[in-house]
């Protein structure tokens, strides 16, 4: 993996910890309502992973996820691209918004080269 600042490692992990509280708030709510979870409780997990994978290849935390939940996890988090990056281009350049949005896709893009180095490695 190329050199990542402290900095970068930082907003990266907050990233996925901000990405996920949001979901798991949705996950409530939309258990609540009864609507059905089954795609945001894949992402979710999805996002445990990567955070996990992260975590794991900077501070050396330990994960218990296996191969296979890895490899699900990284067609997920890449699946999570594109909506993202859409988001990002119709951002108005320099809102907060769109500052959250490319710290984002920059987490997604570290975790899944994490895994594939990891995976391949």
């Amino acid at each position: 993996m190329e050199y990542i600042s402290d900095l970068e490692k930082l907003e990266s992990i907050k990233s996925f910890q901000s990405t996920i509280s949001k979901l798991e708030n949705a996950h409530a709510q939309m258990t609540q309502k009864g609507a059905n979870i089954t795609l945001i409780t894949k992402r979710l997990k999805a996002l445990y992973v990567g955070l996990a994978i992260l975590e794991n290849v900077w501070n050396q935390k330990p994960h218990q996820y296996n191969e296979e939940e890895i490899a699900v996890a990284r067609n997920v988090l890449a699946g999570l691209y594109p909506s993202i990056k859409s988001s990002y281009d119709k951002a108005k350049a320099g809102s907060p918004q769109r500052t959250l949005l490319q710290r984002r896709i920059k987490s997604l893009e570290l975790a899944i080269q994490a895994i594939d180095e990891q995976c391949n490695g």
